[in-house]
């Protein structure tokens, strides 16, 4: 078996779990923190990484040592190949975990997974790959059983909604989820709309999706909301940029191109892009630009201290929602 492994991908969440399991094997206390190195390729030297991977472990058959970021300091053909040619000297008392956040569509090219390719039997690879939006809430559902409570169907929609695909975020309000029902009866949506984090990224789309629809209420309760979770400038600029992002995603659906078009053209997460594609949908690019200009309005007024932001904001609302607020 190698004693080597790299996990890599855009799960951060999963990886660092991963992590943990090897960790849990030293279920010696006294010895484990001996026998555990943790290394951050961008500030090693090599004779930190040599004295982790060589050390004879204390008390115990092998030592675990922990590797993030390679490339950070692998950075060229020279230093990628001195490092292989290390990996391949690594001794049976060490096992090597080396993990890496790397994006799917660069998962192929990667150095080490190609290095790994020639050489499997000294190196494991696993990849780790955030779940898509609609999976979310089956992923859910299986994490809360993983932290041994339950979550009703609806809930875990609702959690999904507010989190999107961030699986460290999720982990985390699924246990407070838990304790909050005391692992008692399964979450219901009322937990989740009484316990979870208020997530801005979510509601900055709830808020557009108002607007688009013409629903002023709504827009307005859910601009009070970020109001008082956001500074006034930092929502401003998350709903300037939002709206920019949909002249954009429109211009591509114009153009005969889709959500996945959106993602590449944009360089943003699928689960935004397809939120946003969603949302460029309702609009016409003539539409988008009057209100796009309309911002460019209120922020020149706003600079000049004509109007207050949050004022500008709620004009904004009437502007665009009409009667309906």
């Amino acid at each position: 078996m190698p004693n080597i492994f790299f996990f890599h991908g855009n799960d951060e969440f999963a990886i660092n779990r991963k992590i943990k399991d090897f960790e849990s094997d030293f279920s010696d206390a006294t010895t484990a923190g001996m026998n555990t190195a943790h290394l951050e390729a961008r500030t090693m030297t090599e004779d930190d990484l040599n004295n982790a991977v060589n050390a004879m472990p204390f008390l115990a058959p092998k030592r675990l040592v922990i590797l993030s970021n390679p490339s950070s300091k692998y950075n060229n053909p020279a230093s990628r190949k001195k490092f292989g040619e290390f990996l391949s000297k690594t001794p049976d008392t060490a096992k090597f975990v080396i993990h890496e956040l790397i994006e799917p569509k660069e998962i192929e090219k990667h150095w080490l997974v190609k290095w790994a390719g020639k050489n499997p039997t000294l190196i494991k690879t696993q990849a780790f790959l955030l779940p898509k939006q609609r999976d979310m809430p089956g992923w859910i559902i299986d994490e809360a059983k993983n932290q041994e409570g339950r979550i009703e169907s609806a809930a875990a929609a609702k959690l999904a909604e507010m989190v999107g695909v961030d699986t460290r975020q999720a982990g985390m309000e699924i246990a407070k989820l838990l304790a909050y029902a005391n692992w008692e009866r399964p979450v219901r949506v009322s937990d989740v709309e009484a316990v979870c984090v208020f997530t801005s990224q979510q509601s900055v789309f709830d808020f557009v999706d108002a607007l688009s629809q013409g629903n002023g209420k709504t827009a307005q309760k859910l601009l009070h909301r970020l109001l008082e979770n956001e500074e006034a400038f930092s929502l401003w600029g998350m709903v300037v940029r939002q709206f920019r992002l949909l002249i954009q995603a429109r211009e591509i659906l114009d153009g005969r191109g889709n959500k996945d078009d959106v993602a590449r053209a944009l360089g943003v997460h699928p689960f935004v892009a397809e939120k946003t594609t969603g949302q460029a949908n309702r609009f016409s690019i003539e539409a988008l630009e009057n209100i796009y200009h309309r911002l460019l309005i209120i922020d020149e007024r706003v600079k000049t201290s004509q109007i207050t932001l949050d004022l500008a904001l709620d004009t904004l609302i009437v502007e665009l929602a009409g009667d309906r607020v």
